[in-house]
């Protein structure tokens, strides 16, 4: 069965797209961008996908020649005569922008979705969207998969009798408590205060966190601004240690000096965006996420259910 099946990546994902294919069990199709002078480029499938299931990996971080390279190769698969076209996006780009809160805004996950739809996908793969209801954004299926089911069992090796898990903010207590559910630990939050986006204006904690090891639990990490000060803070309000878990590292602007520098032991994250070369990454662990989509991929494929990769929902 494997050979009607066609797995490619983006420029930008190329390395996540070789290892799910590695896991999947096929070598990764090739696929040429030309880019002209002017700064427009074009990618080319190099390899038949008639007839065939072709998996496109791609995350649509910045720039948004990333989301622009997946649209125009998932119109190259279909113009291509593909049979269905998956896009794998473990990181999904615009997912902060799911709804209106002021006037005159874009939806832009909205958008993305109706672009994804437009070029001619039949299915979306994602994981840990920033706001779960960018699931009901598509015409077509989306499966949405958890971080969780990677880090749940490394966290299940550094946990100690005082290890309590924290959300970020009270946006994040959801998944901050499902964690903890899991794990069997308290759960301490976060509330904090913004002006602007990237700014915050005030912080405080509610919860027990003296004397604890602490666990902060969110879908993202972009400038670490916030990170760091919650981190901070934890330790202020007596706290042993604090680690953080974000499954996307986007770390923008100051963002690897902000983690190298803060008072957290390890910023544990995965490899859905990839790490900057030429960055301090001591504190920085990164899990890999590809045997997991292989593992998805393979169901998908086979019609068979996915349901065990979603422990926290």
């Amino acid at each position: 069965m494997n050979d009607m099946v066609k797995i490619l990546a983006g420029s930008s994902s190329k390395y996540l797209g070789e290892g799910i294919a590695k896991a999947f069990g096929v070598d990764l199709g090739n696929v040429i961008i030309q880019h002209f002078s002017d700064g427009e480029f074009s990618p080319s499938i190099e390899e038949t996908v008639r007839g065939k299931d072709v998996i496109i990996v791609q995350s649509t971080f910045q720039p948004t020649d990333n989301l622009f390279e997946l649209l125009l190769l998932i119109d190259a698969a279909k113009r291509a005569s593909a049979k269905r076209i998956v896009a794998v996006m473990p990181y999904f780009g615009y997912a902060r922008q799911d709804r209106k809160d002021k006037p005159r805004v874009p939806i832009g996950a909205k958008m993305v979705a109706n672009l994804l739809t437009a070029a001619g996908v039949n299915r979306v793969i994602t994981m840990d969207l920033h706001a779960e209801q960018i699931q009901g954004f598509f015409e077509v299926p989306v499966d949405h998969l958890y971080a969780s089911t990677i880090f749940i069992p490394y966290l299940e090796t550094i946990k100690t009798e005082n290890t309590v898990i924290a959300a970020p903010d009270t946006g994040g207590t959801k998944r901050a408590s499902a964690y903890a559910k899991i794990l069997g630990l308290d759960l301490a939050i976060c509330y904090k205060q913004r002006k602007v986006a990237n700014q915050i204006e005030s912080m405080t904690v509610i919860g027990d966190v003296k004397g604890k090891d602490v666990i902060i639990i969110d879908d993202m990490v972009d400038t670490a601004g916030t990170l760091c000060k919650a981190a901070e803070m934890m330790l202020e309000h007596g706290a042993t240690s604090v680690r953080a878990v974000c499954t996307h590292p986007i770390l923008s602007g100051p963002a690897y000096e902000r983690v190298q520098d803060s008072v957290m032991k390890e910023l544990i994250v995965t490899n859905s965006v990839p790490l900057k070369d030429g960055k301090p990454k001591d504190k920085i662990r990164v899990l890999d996420i590809s045997e997991l989509f292989a593992s998805v991929l393979h169901n998908l494929i086979e019609n068979k259910s996915i349901s065990s990769k979603f422990i926290i929902s």
